[in-house]
């Protein structure tokens, strides 16, 4: 069991600065407020208008982000001065129960302004600011003159953000929809979120949302009243019981995209410590999907996830009945005939199985049959053994639907259930406090076969807020699968093996599909496969290389002693450096490099290289069109 540490030790150094200070009595129309980042290289600046309204402004390395944006909800547009100012800073670690580093640093400088209205109403606001070396973030509070749990309802967040001319935008509408750098004009819709800029001043940023718990999801669209200014579009109003608060509102900037990436914890920051006390059940893991849905083809394939190191397989849509049918009873099987109309799927029979070879069972179940069953399917399932859920098909976006998944992921954890949310769910960072929701979709991923060059869009956009499952294909493309060859619609990969094999790595996911679109009989043991064989879904470490968006990317990461490296380009050939720096001084590594080889002999087109390298080396890294290269590190033993 990890545990959160609060104390200071030889390997993590515990630092909680926790400072207040009030500054009472009103602050007058046209006053400022400044905060800095902890390393001072971020700036933000709060001005009240002669008005009363909120203005704001942001700039990283005295470059412009935001310029005079305006903050604020409904009610809370003028009028407004500021009664007090608390200030806080915090410079903590924290151990995740798994991540894409082993530990955490939660450092930043904060002010909470405490508003109130100019009509002597008795209203009053809670601003709250923080400013990060990774980004700035704030959100609004409501807790009412007597604090006495009336009603409030938010029908629109005023938030908008101005940006410098010539700033683009790396535009989707859906969580699953394909990229469009985009200036900021004559956008077809609004865009979903995390929505990634380039600044003209060489300024990266990205706008999101952290801890979306109790609250709507919100879009962001084009300002129809002031030129370069995003707004923000609340999927409804929301009413809540004070005391509340808003989610996070989350700019994070960088100088480079490679470090939007790199530090992506901000938005776990933003959200609660782990709250479940045990957490020992919550074993990330490699994953094959079970297509057959049989008992012979689940038997099989639990061999194979055996010979080839995986740690879970994946019972698909149909093994209830049809996904569809609102009547289906997912408390029993009752195999879709579409998908075996022989129905002799023993499943108790699989699970005891896979237990006995260390191999455990994930079942598919659509939002229909557990949004009517979930308080009955839960402890059955933990009954049978089952190690978790995929959700199918949630809503998203309303109150109501955020509040049902957070509920579910809750109770899931109950029963010791781990989870992965499928379809349009996109995270906001609740992976920190409920660890058993390991990964969710929310992503163009291979179910849609998508170009290298989207592939090379979302290391700096989609992943920027979390895990996503991407389903990671090998075999399926028509040189290797004749059926698909004769298929005149199939949706076959655009991209290379050896790309499939690096995204394994760039690509986040606790729960990490593999094989997605294969089976047991497509593999012929191809030695590329020791690949994904080795590598892990957690990390002790992760260092953001090099990487240009929509271009390419360099991602190394860490588990224990061993790196793994994942390089991938678009749509176009190019020849990279890796600077391998980040190995330790005075070590040397047996690199072991997977790479795209049309002369290969091998039927996927894979050849393999070793070679030793240590902090001073430098890897030329060819890579084919929609191609990439994986490598794994590990330390020479000395003689």
């Amino acid at each position: 069991m990890r545990k959160h540490y609060f104390k200071t030790n030889k390997m993590f150094k515990i630092f909680p600065l926790l400072i207040s200070v009030l500054m009472v009595g009103p602050l007058s129309a046209q006053s400022t407020e400044r905060l800095n980042s902890p390393d001072g290289k971020i700036s933000f600046q709060l001005k009240i208008t002669d008005k009363g309204e909120m203005q704001y402004s942001v700039a990283y390395n005295q470059k412009e982000v935001i310029n005079n944006g305006v903050m604020g909800v409904n009610g809370w547009k003028s009028g407004v001065l500021v009664k007090s100012v608390r200030q806080t800073k915090n410079n903590s670690w924290w151990k995740p129960v798994y991540g894409e580093r082993s530990r955490v640093q939660d450092h930043y400088y904060g002010k909470t302004f405490i508003l109130a209205k100019t009509d002597h109403s008795g209203q009053r606001m809670q601003l709250e600011v923080r400013a990060y070396n990774e980004g700035l973030a704030f959100r609004y509070g409501f807790a009412g003159k007597s604090k006495s749990g009336k009603e409030m309802t938010i029908q629109k967040d005023l938030t908008t953000y101005t940006l410098p001319a010539g700033t683009r935008a790396w535009f989707t509408s859906h969580a699953q929809g394909a990229y469009t750098l985009l200036p900021l004009t004559k956008w077809p819709s609004e865009a979903e979120r995390p929505l990634t800029l380039e600044l003209k001043n060489g300024v990266y940023a990205a706008l999101m949302e952290a801890e979306v718990v109790n609250y709507c999801r919100t879009k962001y669209k084009l300002d129809k009243n002031s030129v370069n200014t995003i707004a923000c579009s609340m999927f409804e109003p929301v009413t809540k019981k004070e005391p509340f608060t808003t989610p996070w509102h989350v700019i994070m900037v960088a100088n480079r995209p490679g470090n939007l990436l790199q530090n992506n914890d901000l938005i776990l920051n933003l959200n609660p410590p782990c709250k479940i006390a045990n957490t020992s059940w919550i074993k990330p893991g490699k994953v094959i999907r079970e297509t057959t849905l049989s008992t012979d083809g689940a038997l099989k394939l639990i061999d194979f996830a055996v010979k080839r190191h995986l740690q879970y397989i994946h019972f698909d849509a149909g093994w209830y009945a049809r996904e569809e049918d609102p009547n289906a009873d997912a408390s029993r099987v009752n195999v879709d005939p579409r998908r075996n109309p022989v129905n002799d799927l023993d499943l108790l029979k699989v699970i005891k199985y896979g237990k006995q070879n260390g191999i455990g069972v994930l079942l598919y179940v659509n939002h229909l049959a557990l949004e009517k069953q979930l308080d009955t399917l839960l402890p059955l399932y933990e009954k049978w053994g089952v190690a978790g859920i995929k959700f199918g098909f949630v809503n998203v976006g309303s109150l109501k639907a955020n509040e049902w998944i957070i509920q579910a992921v809750k109770k899931c954890a109950k029963y010791h259930l781990m989870v992965d949310i499928h379809d349009e769910y996109r995270p906001t960072g609740f992976s920190r406090t409920y660890p058993n929701l390991l990964t969710q979709e929310g992503v163009r991923g291979n179910e849609e076969m998508p170009e290298a060059s989207n592939n090379a869009v979302l290391p700096f956009t989609r992943f920027l807020c979390g895990a996503a499952d991407y389903t990671i294909c090998y075999y399926h493309r028509p040189s290797l699968k004749p059926a698909l060859a004769k298929s005149m619609n199939a949706r076959v990969l655009k991209t290379t093996a050896g790309q499939q094999l690096a995204l394994s790595v760039i690509y986040y996911s606790p729960f990490q599909f593999l094989y997605w679109y294969d089976s047991p009989k497509d593999s012929k043991d191809e030695p590329e496969l020791a690949f994904f064989d080795k590598e892990a879904t957690v990390w002790d470490d992760t260092k953001v290389l090099d990487g240009a968006i929509g271009q390419y990317a360099v991602i190394a990461r860490r588990s224990d002693k061993d790196w793994f490296i994942g390089a991938m380009t678009n749509n176009d050939a190019r020849t990279l450096n890796i600077d391998c720096h980040f190995l330790p001084e005075g070590k040397k590594y047996l690199a072991t490099i997977y790479y795209d080889d049309p002369t290969s002999p091998v039927r996927t087109k894979v050849s393999i290289k070793k070679i030793i390298v240590d902090a001073n080396t430098k890897l030329e890294v060819s890579l084919l069109a929609s191609g990439g290269q994986a490598i794994w590190m590990t330390p020479v033993k000395e003689k």
